[in-house]
């Protein structure tokens, strides 16, 4: 399949948050020292921060010696609790660039938050960042959700498939999942604005610091050789990503194994939408599917 080379076709208003993006995070930005890359992350970021809901609470805690966040919405939905993990290459990231975000999940989704500051590559290469991870969820008592997008995603399915009785469900938002990278969406949108090909290989090889592990779920979740111990499953993946395919592929390794899982394609969508909710439409309903999606799973949880 010919890779695209022309994004043109995107909506106008993914376009404009594509502007804004690059103009604060450049698109070579991988090619900087570790510390550049957080700083430009981090500035970009704060350009897209948004104040919380009114009514929610947030604090600062420790959870098995985890530095977390927990979100508190204005109504929350008693006996069960949200885990996030934040997306970033696994190098960039924490609880102040995803902090907005996690903050309107929690209340569009009446359901008590979790934030993870996992530790991050190349300082800790893996399994460090999912060591702390399943720490969390495992400190957390009582049914929980998980969601995470881009690497929290790959975090999140991996550790549901290590605590499959312990996951009441998971939210998986353009994760990186594994699988072949012939697969199409690697190939045809290898030069996709916000995530190219090249950047998603230089993600992987600084998260192992030598060769990729083959055959472990707790790096690539569909190294999985059985899929039917899972959770029930939402993911929502973009259309103009190389890491859609993944998404695709999981989903179908999941339906045929038994499990409940749901799959949206955003249309339109690159790589990173989450932090385009206020200013693209598309990003915006997305968001909303989400948020449901969360608040459903909660639900089931409860009443399982």
């Amino acid at each position: 399949m010919k890779p695209l080379t022309d994004y043109s076709w995107l909506p106008a208003d993914i376009r404009a948050f594509i502007d804004k993006t690059l103009a604060a995070y450049p698109a070579d930005a991988v090619e900087a020292s570790i510390a550049q890359q957080r700083d430009y992350y981090n500035a970009m970021c704060a350009e897209f921060d948004q104040p919380h809901p009114a009514g929610l609470t947030a604090e600062d805690v420790s959870i098995a010696g985890v530095s977390c966040r927990r979100y508190t919405p204005s109504v929350a939905r008693p006996g069960v609790t949200g885990i996030y993990f934040h997306g970033g290459g696994f190098v960039v990231g924490g609880l102040e660039s995803h902090d907005a975000i996690v903050a309107e999940l929690a209340e569009q989704a009446q359901l008590v938050m979790i934030a993870v500051d996992y530790r991050l590559v190349p300082e800790h290469i893996h399994p460090a960042a999912y060591d702390d991870c399943l720490a969390v969820v495992d400190a957390v008592k009582g049914p929980k959700v998980l969601a995470g997008d881009s690497a929290g995603g790959t975090l999140a399915a991996s550790v549901s498939a290590a605590r499959p009785g312990d996951v009441a469900g998971q939210v998986l938002i353009y994760p990186g999942l594994g699988g072949d990278k012939t697969m199409p969406s690697f190939t045809r949108h290898a030069h996709a604005p916000m995530l190219t090909a090249a950047e998603c290989e230089f993600y992987e090889t600084v998260r192992y610091g030598g060769p990729v592990p083959v055959g472990d779920v707790t790096a690539r979740p569909m190294d999985a050789e059985e899929y039917g111990d899972l959770p029930p499953t939402a993911i929502f993946t973009a259309e103009a990503d190389p890491l859609a395919s993944s998404g695709v592929e999981y989903a179908a390794r999941l339906a045929e194994a038994g499990v409940a899982v749901s799959l949206v394609e955003e249309p339109g969508m690159v790589h990173g939408y989450l932090r385009a909710r206020h200013m693209a439409k598309g990003a915006r309903d997305s968001f909303t599917r989400i948020a449901k999606a969360l608040r459903a799973l909660a639900g089931q949880a409860v009443e399982s």
